[in-house]
């Protein structure tokens, strides 16, 4: 079989054409769809992985920030509780150190008041006891018992310490009015005269001497003179006798102080 060159070179350039045919308008477009879609798809991978690694990020913060809420919220919550324990405490203490002050104060309250009523008791029975002593005396005094407690202020008067004396003798100096003697009765004008003379010798001068009686006075004679006096009556003892009993009273009304303890021995 004889080749016909002609028709093989004539097929062979029309395959040449159609493969340039095709590549130029088949292939080409296609291949750069392919190329273009293979961009488009990678361009469209990345931007999911940048979301994705956004998302990524953004659940990690989210995270972080929950596990900081939580921290912050069990802090809070620890630091709340211990500040309620602690009001709580403080609330108990504050309350007791209150009911113990109220129950000191009661206690005490009580004490003086228990206290205050023994010291009433005390004085009014002082007082009643010498009140009708003073009474019973003043009952029994008598105008001749009187005079002979004028001849004891004589006594006395003629006794007298110097200190007591230069100080009545300094206020008969600068006094204006007369000295003042007073008794309980009526003293007799022998009584007065007696007085008068004793006066004049203790202190070696005329003494302007005025007489009165004083009722109160139970069983005595009482000089004064310018702001100075000299008295003896037994109202004085009386008074002095109350007044110890009243300082031996105060004595035992108070507290007795508690025994320290002894250190034991080595």
């Amino acid at each position: 079989m004889l080749i016909d060159w002609f028709t093989v070179g004539a097929q062979t350039l029309n395959f040449l054409i159609l493969v340039w045919l095709m590549k130029r308008f088949l292939y080409q477009p296609i291949l750069h769809a392919i190329d273009a879609r293979e961009k488009r798809i990678a361009t469209e991978l990345a931007d999911a992985d940048a979301k994705k690694a956004e998302a990524q990020k953004e659940r990690d913060e989210f995270q972080r920030k929950n596990e900081e809420f939580d921290k912050e919220r069990a802090t809070l919550l620890s630091k709340a509780t211990e500040e309620a324990k602690a009001e709580r405490q403080r609330l108990l203490d504050e309350s007791r150190k209150t009911a113990d002050a109220a129950s000191s104060q009661r206690q005490e309250t009580l004490k003086n008041d228990a206290l205050n009523l023994h010291q009433a008791l005390s004085r009014r029975t002082q007082q009643e006891v010498f009140a009708v002593a003073r009474k019973t005396l003043a009952d029994l005094a008598t105008a001749s018992l009187e005079e002979r407690f004028g001849d004891v202020f004589v006594r006395r008067l003629r006794t007298m310490d110097g200190p007591a004396k230069a100080g009545l003798a300094e206020a008969l100096k600068t006094a204006s009015d007369p000295a003042l003697v007073r008794s309980a009765f009526d003293l007799p004008a022998e009584q007065r005269t007696t007085i008068q003379n004793a006066l004049n010798e203790t202190f070696s001068a005329d003494i302007r001497v005025r007489f009165e009686t004083k009722p109160d006075l139970v069983c005595g004679i009482e000089f004064t003179t310018n702001g100075q006096k000299l008295a003896w009556s037994i109202a004085d003892y009386l008074a002095s006798m109350e007044k110890g009993v009243s300082e031996l009273l105060q004595e035992k009304d108070k507290p007795e102080a508690k025994a320290e303890p002894m250190p034991n021995g080595s």
